[in-house]
């Protein structure tokens, strides 16, 4: 790996990654459900992770016969979060020494996913992330979400990076997928919401952000 051209530049995801969203959106999703006197079980979890929210939510109504509509589903889930993220929002390990260490070496890193704009806003605000980063990419910004390469290869243009020299930080499998057609270093970072998840294609599979692996393939220390 040493032997390798150096990566020149960072891209992280959001969801599941920086921040324990995905266990929260867990969370939400059941709750709306409940309120519908239905339950949301593993298999539609796993369908709609990593996706944009109208994809996502898609999957939702369309698996559940809802008659809500998806700017409806938007809506509630923006009002239920914003009732949980002041509480139970926090950091994945690991993250912020990265930045840190990123930071320090001058690597430029960037944000590409699959959430709304307003959504990573209010992510970003608590520990004032937002100006680490060089830009943030979101489902708004593209026309085709993840598991399409688009994001990954805009993040790569804008950033002034061959994809090759591009690291990109994933979680889940659909994450993943979009990293290695784009033809990036992919690092799937697993949480307890992924670990089955196929990782093929990964450059590595780490522990966490604090993982030894990733600081290596960045030269970092």
């Amino acid at each position: 790996m040493l032997d390798a051209p150096p990566l020149r530049a960072v891209v992280f995801d959001l969801d599941g990654l920086m921040f324990n969203t995905e266990e929260l959106y867990r969370e939400v999703g059941s709750l709306l459900l409940a309120r519908r006197g239905r339950q949301l079980d593993d298999a539609l979890l796993a369908e709609m992770m990593g996706r944009p929210s109208p994809v996502a939510l898609t999957r939702m109504i369309e698996r559940h016969g809802l008659r809500d509509s998806v700017a409806q589903l938007e809506t509630e889930t923006d009002e239920i979060f914003a009732d949980i993220l002041p509480h139970r929002l926090a950091p994945m390990p690991g993250l912020i020494e990265l930045l840190e260490a990123l930071a320090s070496a001058r690597l430029p890193k960037a944000i590409a996913t699959s959430s709304r704009r307003s959504f990573v806003d209010r992510v970003l605000a608590p520990l004032n992330l937002a100006s680490r980063f060089r830009f943030v990419l979101t489902s708004e910004d593209v026309t085709h979400g993840k598991p399409h390469p688009q994001i990954n290869q805009m993040a790569a243009a804008r950033l002034g990076v061959d994809p090759a020299a591009l690291m990109v930080l994933e979680d889940s499998q659909i994450g993943c997928q979009a990293a290695v057609a784009a033809g990036t270093f992919a690092v799937a970072v697993p949480g307890d919401h992924s670990r089955q998840h196929s990782f093929a294609g990964a450059a590595l599979i780490a522990s966490s952000l604090a993982d030894d692996r990733i600081y290596r393939a960045l030269r970092l220390g």
